[in-house]
Protein backbone atom coordinates (compact mmCIF):
# COMPACT_ATOMS: atom_id res chain seq x y z
CA UNK A 1 0.00 0.00 0.00
CA UNK A 2 1.23 3.32 -1.08
CA UNK A 3 1.41 6.75 0.99
CA UNK A 4 -1.10 7.93 -1.38
CA UNK A 5 -3.12 4.99 -1.29
CA UNK A 6 -3.54 5.31 2.91
CA UNK A 7 -4.33 9.19 3.01
CA UNK A 8 -7.28 8.90 0.18
CA UNK A 9 -8.63 5.88 2.16
CA UNK A 10 -8.06 7.68 5.53
CA UNK A 11 -9.83 10.80 4.28
CA UNK A 12 -12.70 9.17 2.71
CA UNK A 13 -13.52 7.39 6.37
CA UNK A 14 -13.13 10.23 7.95
CA UNK A 15 -15.40 11.83 5.31
CA UNK A 16 -18.01 9.37 6.33
CA UNK A 17 -17.27 9.53 10.28
CA UNK A 18 -17.93 12.79 10.14
CA UNK A 19 -21.53 12.78 8.35
CA UNK A 20 -24.13 13.64 10.92
CA UNK A 21 -26.22 10.64 11.48
CA UNK A 22 -28.04 8.46 14.57
CA UNK A 23 -24.23 7.81 15.95
CA UNK A 24 -23.29 11.27 16.30
CA UNK A 25 -26.99 11.80 18.17
CA UNK A 26 -25.86 8.91 20.61
CA UNK A 27 -22.29 9.49 21.27
CA UNK A 28 -23.00 13.24 22.19
CA UNK A 29 -26.05 11.97 24.37
CA UNK A 30 -23.83 9.50 26.31
CA UNK A 31 -21.16 12.04 26.40
CA UNK A 32 -23.26 15.26 28.14
CA UNK A 33 -25.22 12.98 30.27
CA UNK A 34 -22.54 10.10 31.83
CA UNK A 35 -19.40 12.12 31.10
CA UNK A 36 -16.01 11.83 28.80
CA UNK A 37 -15.64 7.90 30.01
CA UNK A 38 -18.79 6.56 29.03
CA UNK A 39 -18.58 8.92 25.50
CA UNK A 40 -15.64 7.27 24.90
CA UNK A 41 -16.57 3.83 25.33
CA UNK A 42 -20.07 4.45 23.54
CA UNK A 43 -17.03 5.79 20.48
CA UNK A 44 -15.51 2.66 20.52
CA UNK A 45 -18.24 0.69 20.78
CA UNK A 46 -19.68 2.09 17.86
CA UNK A 47 -16.28 1.52 16.38
CA UNK A 48 -15.91 -2.28 16.97
CA UNK A 49 -19.30 -2.18 14.72
CA UNK A 50 -17.81 -0.32 12.49
CA UNK A 51 -14.17 -2.71 12.08
CA UNK A 52 -17.15 -5.87 11.82
CA UNK A 53 -18.81 -4.36 8.70
CA UNK A 54 -15.79 -3.63 7.22
CA UNK A 55 -14.26 -7.20 7.97
CA UNK A 56 -17.20 -8.84 6.40
CA UNK A 57 -17.61 -6.74 3.27
CA UNK A 58 -13.69 -7.39 2.55
CA UNK A 59 -14.77 -11.18 3.35
CA UNK A 60 -17.44 -11.24 0.72
CA UNK A 61 -20.87 -9.75 2.59
CA UNK A 62 -22.11 -8.15 -0.41
CA UNK A 63 -22.50 -11.94 -1.78
CA UNK A 64 -24.22 -12.57 1.28
CA UNK A 65 -26.97 -9.76 0.74
CA UNK A 66 -27.35 -10.15 -3.13
CA UNK A 67 -28.11 -14.58 -2.10
CA UNK A 68 -30.02 -13.64 1.22
CA UNK A 69 -31.89 -10.22 0.48
CA UNK A 70 -34.17 -10.59 3.50
CA UNK A 71 -30.94 -10.52 5.42
CA UNK A 72 -30.48 -6.47 4.82
CA UNK A 73 -34.69 -6.28 5.41
CA UNK A 74 -34.37 -7.48 8.57
CA UNK A 75 -31.15 -5.79 10.07
CA UNK A 76 -32.47 -3.06 8.73
CA UNK A 77 -35.64 -3.30 10.52
CA UNK A 78 -34.11 -4.40 13.75
CA UNK A 79 -31.99 -1.33 13.39
CA UNK A 80 -35.03 1.10 12.51
CA UNK A 81 -36.88 -0.31 15.71
CA UNK A 82 -33.60 0.54 18.03
CA UNK A 83 -33.29 3.79 17.03
CA UNK A 84 -37.68 4.49 17.64
CA UNK A 85 -36.70 2.94 20.87
CA UNK A 86 -34.02 5.63 21.89
CA UNK A 87 -36.17 8.38 20.32
CA UNK A 88 -39.25 7.59 22.17
CA UNK A 89 -36.97 7.26 25.48
CA UNK A 90 -35.07 10.68 24.60
CA UNK A 91 -39.30 12.23 24.20
CA UNK A 92 -39.57 10.99 27.30
CA UNK A 93 -36.83 12.01 28.78
CA UNK A 94 -36.67 8.41 30.57
CA UNK A 95 -32.80 7.68 30.95
CA UNK A 96 -32.12 11.00 28.70
CA UNK A 97 -29.59 14.32 29.59
CA UNK A 98 -32.11 15.89 31.80
CA UNK A 99 -32.48 12.76 34.01
CA UNK A 100 -28.74 12.52 34.16
CA UNK A 101 -27.74 16.08 35.22
CA UNK A 102 -30.48 16.08 36.96
CA UNK A 103 -29.78 13.53 39.27
CA UNK A 104 -25.92 13.13 39.43
CA UNK A 105 -26.50 9.53 38.12
CA UNK A 106 -23.86 8.79 35.19
CA UNK A 107 -25.75 5.86 33.98
CA UNK A 108 -24.79 2.62 32.74
CA UNK A 109 -21.46 1.95 31.04
CA UNK A 110 -23.19 -1.57 29.54
CA UNK A 111 -25.60 0.74 28.06
CA UNK A 112 -23.35 2.98 26.93
CA UNK A 113 -21.59 0.38 25.20
CA UNK A 114 -24.41 -1.40 23.84
CA UNK A 115 -25.82 2.02 22.16
CA UNK A 116 -22.97 2.13 20.48
CA UNK A 117 -22.39 -0.99 18.85
CA UNK A 118 -25.86 -1.63 18.09
CA UNK A 119 -26.40 1.68 16.18
CA UNK A 120 -23.21 0.63 14.54
CA UNK A 121 -23.95 -3.05 13.93
CA UNK A 122 -28.08 -2.85 13.36
CA UNK A 123 -27.40 -0.44 10.44
CA UNK A 124 -26.30 -2.37 7.20
CA UNK A 125 -25.62 0.63 4.70
CA UNK A 126 -22.56 0.82 6.54
CA UNK A 127 -21.89 -1.99 4.49
CA UNK A 128 -22.95 -0.73 1.22
CA UNK A 129 -20.74 2.21 2.01
CA UNK A 130 -18.00 -0.23 2.19
CA UNK A 131 -18.94 -2.11 -0.54
CA UNK A 132 -18.78 0.77 -2.73
CA UNK A 133 -15.40 2.29 -1.28
CA UNK A 134 -13.95 -0.83 -1.31
CA UNK A 135 -14.40 -2.18 -4.92
CA UNK A 136 -11.81 1.30 -5.22
CA UNK A 137 -9.49 -0.25 -3.22
CA UNK A 138 -9.02 -3.43 -2.74
CA UNK A 139 -7.87 -5.44 -5.59
CA UNK A 140 -8.57 -9.30 -6.62
CA UNK A 141 -5.65 -11.61 -4.99
CA UNK A 142 -4.11 -8.60 -2.71
CA UNK A 143 -2.67 -10.34 0.66
CA UNK A 144 -4.87 -11.17 3.32
CA UNK A 145 -2.19 -8.95 5.88
CA UNK A 146 -3.73 -5.72 3.61
CA UNK A 147 -7.54 -6.49 3.93
CA UNK A 148 -7.25 -6.70 7.73
CA UNK A 149 -5.12 -3.66 8.00
CA UNK A 150 -8.02 -1.76 5.60
CA UNK A 151 -10.35 -3.15 7.52
CA UNK A 152 -9.32 -1.47 10.54
CA UNK A 153 -8.65 2.21 9.45
CA UNK A 154 -12.06 2.81 8.85
CA UNK A 155 -12.84 1.61 12.63
CA UNK A 156 -9.84 3.02 14.01
CA UNK A 157 -10.45 6.67 12.34
CA UNK A 158 -14.23 6.30 13.32
CA UNK A 159 -13.07 5.77 16.81
CA UNK A 160 -11.09 8.82 16.61
CA UNK A 161 -13.15 10.74 15.67
CA UNK A 162 -16.40 10.36 18.32
CA UNK A 163 -13.81 10.02 20.68
CA UNK A 164 -13.09 13.49 19.98
CA UNK A 165 -16.82 14.46 19.82
CA UNK A 166 -17.25 13.10 23.67
CA UNK A 167 -13.87 15.07 24.69
CA UNK A 168 -15.89 17.84 23.56
CA UNK A 169 -19.25 17.54 24.49
CA UNK A 170 -17.96 16.37 28.10
CA UNK A 171 -15.89 19.36 29.02
CA UNK A 172 -17.37 21.56 32.19
CA UNK A 173 -17.93 24.55 30.22
CA UNK A 174 -20.21 22.66 27.75
CA UNK A 175 -22.21 20.71 30.24
CA UNK A 176 -22.89 23.81 32.09
CA UNK A 177 -23.81 25.60 28.89
CA UNK A 178 -26.30 22.85 27.99
CA UNK A 179 -27.83 22.12 31.75
CA UNK A 180 -30.46 24.41 31.64
CA UNK A 181 -31.38 23.24 27.82
CA UNK A 182 -31.23 19.46 28.65
CA UNK A 183 -35.08 18.58 27.96
CA UNK A 184 -34.74 20.37 24.98
CA UNK A 185 -32.36 18.80 23.56
CA UNK A 186 -33.62 15.09 24.93
CA UNK A 187 -36.97 15.86 22.58
CA UNK A 188 -34.69 17.31 19.62
CA UNK A 189 -32.46 14.08 19.97
CA UNK A 190 -35.76 12.06 20.51
CA UNK A 191 -37.11 13.50 17.25
CA UNK A 192 -33.86 13.26 15.09
CA UNK A 193 -33.59 9.20 16.19
CA UNK A 194 -37.68 8.59 15.42
CA UNK A 195 -37.13 10.54 11.92
CA UNK A 196 -34.07 8.24 11.37
CA UNK A 197 -36.26 5.23 11.84
CA UNK A 198 -38.99 5.94 9.51
CA UNK A 199 -36.83 6.78 6.72
CA UNK A 200 -34.69 3.69 7.28
CA UNK A 201 -37.77 1.87 6.64
CA UNK A 202 -39.72 3.60 4.01
CA UNK A 203 -36.42 4.96 2.01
Amino acid sequence: MTFTFIVTLLTICLLGAMSPGPSLAIVVKHSLAGGRLYGILCAWSHACGIFIYALLTISGLSIVFQHYPILFTTISYLGAAYLAYLGIRSLLSKGGIRDKLQSGEQGSVIEAMRDGFAISILSPKIALFFIALFSQFITEGQAGTDKTIIAFMPAIIDGLWYTLIAAIFSSHSVVERIRSKAAIIDKITGLILISLAIKVIFI
